[in-house]
Formats: structure tokens, C-alpha cells, sequence
């Protein structure tokens, strides 16, 4: 395949797709991998990934081919202005399996987010975000350890899906027509300005999201999958997102799969060793339950804007967003990124925290199969924080420790690498 302003890598092989349905692929030792650092810090935290995945790769017997592509500030620079070229989209998906740093979403008028934009193109449908604990990461609660979740948040539907008016448009004055006169809404909008969205939920989209989580929690025997709504409002939204859910774990996976009723009903509440067991919990009372019965659960199935209040105040459990890796998966496709956003004020200081961009990379290597790697990068970076060597945020906050750049954190955990492997 020919691009226009990027070079595919002389060395390297592109995956294979095995079954898109089943989401197999066959990965080379030596295989392409996209990645893009993004605006802002991404042009720190970027490299120093790259950098710890080549070592883990190196390793464990392997060689990434790497292949720089480009979407926001750096796109614009080289494309005339374009914000995500039809380069780099076409890469992602010939590729299928790629890294990115953050972009920059901007509050306001502007062109909307290039992650949801990114995550759409590519339908990448399940955003993945681990939130787990490091050794000697501090921490806002008493026993962090206790959180080890793993959140799957719906990419293409919800108010994500930006289908939206702006006050003052002949457009926003013709739904409201519409939803006060035709559909009997009178006397619900407030008279003056207004804009007006629309939070789509499909059943397509709730129960391939679902299928997903819970595929993951009977690959990586975990106890359960909680549906996360605000159903008892949203009864048509989100309730039919629970139902639909539901419907998922009764009629496709038989015996591995009982409610919390049955649990309870049946079973006496002795949960079977090769069962996962499916529940549900209402959106608010949740974000009270991640603080109060944190170890009481493990996968998390919800929508776009649910999962992204979730994840963040998880994260906050395990020290912050700097250290929060995620994921985008679809059919046969991974395209792993950190949860924090791009910092500009930060960007080329080599001062970062580049543990969330590396942690994503553990994501992508699992996804690839090579487990044996990402051990190695997860195990690394934990003994480089529990040895004190750290980054200004963490320094800041443990006693007696070693303040290290960006490039210089990257430094130490290439070198437990090396005494690990």
C-alpha cells in the first residue's frame, strides 16, 4: 500500500487476520506496529514507550518494526491543515494493531475529539481501561491493592456518538419543534436558548460491548461482569442497555455464565469455580461502591460517558490518570493509548510520567500474544517505582526518593528489563 507523506518499514510483516468474528489474528516475530505520539506530552511519553516495548520485544526473542504516523498538531504540520489524514486512518487499519499518545480535545467550538473521531473510523467499539496497582505508587485511600478492575466502555454510541444542536440554529429550533408538538413533550425544555443531543443505544451496540467483557472475564478468570446504567431513569437508554445485557449472558454462553439472582436463588450464593457471574448496579450508587466494596468486583461493562467517570475515579484509587493505561479493541484490531490527556503546558520538558503510555503498551502486547513480554514491562516498571525511581509527580509525594525525566524513568525500567528477562 502506497501513503502519501509516511514510509511503511523496509523490515517487519503486517498480522494476519485469522477470523475477524472470533477477533484472531496471527502475529509475526518481527511485526509492523503503527504508533503515533500525539500532541503535547505525547512527543515525551511517546518515545519512552517505544523505547521499553522494543526492550521487552528485544527480550523475549522479538523486533517491532516501527511505522510513525500522524493525527492533530503534527498532521496539521504536514498535511496542509488536516487534522487526522486518510494516511494515518488507512495505516491503523491495514496494520490493525497500533500505539498512540494523547490528542488534544478541546473544549467548546472546534473540531470535535480525533479520539472518538479515530475510534469510529476504525470501529474500535470496546475502550479497555485496567485499573490496578503498582507497588509503591501513592495513593489517596488506605488499601489500593484492593483495586483490580478492568472497566469496557462503549466507543461509538451514547452522547459520544455527537449527535447534537447548538442553541440558536434553525436546526436546534426544529427538534424542539419536533419533541415538544410531535412527540408530546410540551412544557418539558425551558423556554429561551437550548441545545439539544441525542443518546443513541443499540442493541448491536450493547451486545457485541458486552460479548466482549465478557469474553475477557472467562479468558482471564475473573469472578464477574457488572452492567453499569442509569436505568431506573433512562428506562429506554440505559435500562434496555441492562436488559440487552442480560440477554447476551442468558442465551450465548450457557452454563459458564449464571445471574446474581440465580447465584443466589440456585446456588446458595457458592459461585461456581468456571462461572462468571453477571450483575448490575445503578450508575451513582456505583461510583459509591468502587470506594466501599472495592474488591467486590472485577469487569465493568457500560456506556461511553459512564465508562469515562468510572475509569477516572478508579484511577484516582491507583494514583492517577498519569499512571492509567487503556485500549480500543474491535474485530481483529487493537489500538492501545493511555487514559490521560496531552498536557500542552508540559510538552518537550522531558519531565512527564510516561508509566500510563507504557502500561498501554502491556495492553497491545497481551492483545498480540505476547504475554511473556508484557510481563516483563509491567513487572519492570513496578520495581522502578517501588525503588523510589520516579517521575516529579510521584517525587513530590514519597520521601527519600529519586526525581527522574521522562527519558531517564524509561532508562531505568529498560534497564530491570534487562536484569528480569
Amino acid at each position: 500500500m502506497e501513503f502519501d507523506q509516511i514510509e511503511v518499514p523496509d523490515e517487519g510483516q503486517a498480522v494476519e487476520v485469522i477470523d475477524e468474528e472470533a477477533d484472531e489474528l496471527e502475529v509475526p516475530e518481527n511485526p509492523i506496529v503503527p504508533i503515533l505520539y500525539g500532541d503535547g506530552i505525547g512527543t515525551d511519553v511517546g518515545p519512552a514507550a517505544q523505547q521499553v516495548m522494543d526492550a521487552a520485544a528485544a527480550a523475549t526473542g522479538r523486533e517491532i518494526s516501527w511505522m510513525r504516523v500522524y493525527a492533530g498538531e503534527t498532521a496539521r504540520e504536514m498535511y496542509d491543515g488536516e487534522n487526522l489524514p486518510e494516511d494515518t486512518v488507512e495505516a491503523l487499519r491495514k496494520f490493525r494493531i497500533a500505539i498512540k499518545g494523547p490528542l488534544t480535545t478541546p473544549v467548546g467550538a472546534g473540531f470535535r475529539s480525533l479520539n472518538v473521531a479515530l475510534r469510529k473510523r476504525l470501529d474500535t467499539y470496546s475502550n479497555v481501561r485496567p485499573t490496578y496497582h503498582l507497588d509503591g505508587v501513592p495513593s489517596p485511600v488506605k488499601n489500593p491493592g484492593q483495586m483490580d478492575m478492568v472497566t469496557f466502555r462503549e466507543n461509538t454510541e451514547d452522547v459520544y456518538a455527537g449527535i447534537e444542536w447548538e442553541e440558536g440554529t434553525e436546526e436546534v429550533e426544529q427538534v424542539k419543534e419536533f419533541v415538544e408538538g410531535e412527540m408530546g413533550f410540551d412544557n418539558t425544555i425551558h423556554d429561551g436558548a437550548v441545545g439539544i443531543g441525542v443518546k443513541p443505544i443499540t442493541e448491536f451496540g450493547t451486545k457485541r460491548l458486552v460479548r466482549k467483557a465478557i469474553d475477557y472475564a472467562l479468558e482471564h478468570d475473573r469472578d464477574s461482569v457488572t452492567l453499569v446504567h442509569k436505568g431506573n431513569i433512562m428506562k429506554f437508554t440505559e435500562g434496555q442497555f441492562r436488559d440487552w445485557g442480560y440477554e447476551v449472558a442468558a442465551e450465548e454462553y450457557g452454563d459458564e455464565v449464571i445471574t446474581e439472582d440465580t447465584l443466589w436463588e440456585e446456588q446458595d450464593g457458592e459461585q461456581p469455580d468456571d462461572a462468571v457471574v453477571v450483575n448490575d448496579r445503578i450508575a451513582d450508587n456505583m461510583l459509591q461502591q468502587i470506594l466501599t466494596r472495592t474488591d467486590q468486583y472485577d469487569v465493568i461493562a457500560t456506556m461511553n460517558l459512564n465508562g469515562d467517570y468510572l475509569s477516572d475515579a478508579c484511577g484516582a484509587q491507583i494514583g492517577g490518570l498519569g499512571i492509567a493505561p487503556g485500549a480500543n479493541f474491535g474485530d481483529a484490531r487493537c489500538l492501545a493509548e493511555p487514559v490521560h490527556g496531552s498536557a500542552p503546558k508540559y510538552a518537550g520538558q522531558d519531565k512527564v510520567n510516561p508509566t500510563a503510555m507504557m502500561l498501554s503498551g502491556v495492553l497491545l502486547f497481551d492483545y498480540m500474544g505476547w504475554g511473556d513480554a508484557a510481563e516483563l514491562i509491567k513487572d519492570a516498571v513496578e520495581e522502578t517505582i517501588s525503588s523510589k525511581k520516579v517521575t516529579y509527580d510521584l517525587h513530590r509525594q514519597i520521601e527519600g526518593g529519586e526525581k527522574l525525566a521522562t527519558s531517564e524513568f524509561a532508562d531505568a525500567v529498560v534497564e530491570n528489563i534487562e536484569t528480569l528477562a
